[in-house]
C-alpha cells in the first residue's frame, strides 16, 4: 500500500517549512553520475536559488572528502561546515533524485539532499530529514516516483 503525502509520518518528525524547500529546486529522473559531480549538482541547485555563493560547493565536496554524508536507507545529504557557514545566505535544501543511484563508497544513494542551513537551523533540518528518511516505504516512493509534487509534500507536509 502507497502512502500518502498528507499521512503523518509516524516518527513525529516535523515538516520543512517555506521558503527552504522550493518546487523547482527537486530534481527527478537524474542519469547516475559520480559522487562529486552529483554533489556538484545539489551545490548548484541551493547556489542557483539564491542560498549559497557558488564557494559553498566547494565547501560540500570538502566535507564529503572529510567524512561521507551518506545517512543510510539510499540517502545521501551533502552540506558544507565550519568555515562554509559564511557562504549561506539563506537556508535552503536541494532533493536530487538518482533511480539508478549514486555510488557513496559502498552504498548506493537514490536520494541526494543538497543542505545549506544558517545557525542551529542546519542541525534542525538534518535531524527532521534524518526522521523522515527512517521510514523505508516513504524513501522507496521518493527514490521511484516522477511526481515532484509528491516529494514536496512529503518533505512540507502541505
Amino acid at each position: 500500500m502507497e502512502l500518502s503525502a498528507d499521512e503523518p509520518i509516524q516518527n513525529g518528525a516535523e515538516c520543512l517549512k517555506l521558503p527552504v524547500l522550493k518546487m523547482n529546486n527537486i530534481k527527478l529522473g537524474l542519469p547516475s553520475v559520480g559522487k562529486k559531480d552529483a554533489i556538484k549538482m545539489a551545490g548548484r541547485v541551493l547556489a542557483d536559488s539564491g542560498y549559497v555563493t557558488e564557494n559553498y560547493i566547494d565547501a560540500m565536496l570538502q566535507r564529503e572528502e572529510d567524512l561521507s554524508t551518506y545517512i543510510g536507507n539510499g540517502v545521501a545529504i551533502p552540506h558544507g561546515v565550519g568555515e562554509a557557514k559564511k557562504e549561506i545566505k539563506q537556508t535552503g535544501i536541494s532533493i536530487l533524485q538518482f533511480p539508478e543511484g549514486v555510488d557513496f563508497g559502498t552504498e548506493k544513494a537514490y536520494l541526494v539532499v543538497g543542505l545549506a542551513g544558517t545557525d542551529d537551523e542546519h542541525l534542525s533540518i538534518l535531524s527532521n530529514l534524518a526522521a523522515i528518511i527512517e521510514d523505508e516505504k516513504i524513501v522507496e516512493q521518493m527514490k521511484n516516483t516522477a511526481d515532484a509534487e509528491f516529494v514536496y509534500k512529503v518533505l512540507t507536509r502541505q
